[in-house]
């Protein structure tokens, strides 16, 4: 631990150290998706989610249509299909769980803002 640490740790309360413990509790994989969907942009990783779970269902059909094609032309068309699909999906996923990791990172950051004020209002003044 560096010296800041301790100086922050002894200027808390104990209200704001139970505040910061709670910031401290691991957050799991569905608490994170829940504050994406109710975050600022809430509506659209609503629409978003469901655009991605109706691709989900579409891309299985597709994989499926492709694996059952009897021609060649059918496979490759459902082959190209499926491929398109998966991108799409790859890229919204990469969408969501960067809106994941960008609200983790503000929630870390606030956390240390409310630290460095505590730490602010208990230091003295020169």
């Amino acid at each position: 631990m560096t010296d800041i640490d301790d100086r922050i740790r002894g200027a808390l309360d104990e209200d704001d150290r139970a505040f910061l413990a709670s910031l401290d509790e691991g957050r799991g994989m569905f608490s994170q998706i829940g504050d994406v969907l109710t975050g600022p942009l809430g509506g659209w990783s609503k629409l978003i989610f469901a655009i991605a779970f109706v691709l989900g269902i579409a891309l299985v059909y597709f994989a499926y249509r492709f694996f059952t094609a009897t021609a060649f032309e059918d496979s490759v068309w459902w082959g190209i299909v499926t491929l398109g699909a998966l991108l799409m999906q790859g890229f919204i996923k990469e969408w969501f769980y960067s809106r994941m990791n960008m609200l983790s990172v503000l929630r870390e950051v606030k956390r240390l803002q409310v630290q460095v004020a505590m730490l602010s209002e208990s230091a003295p003044r020169a």
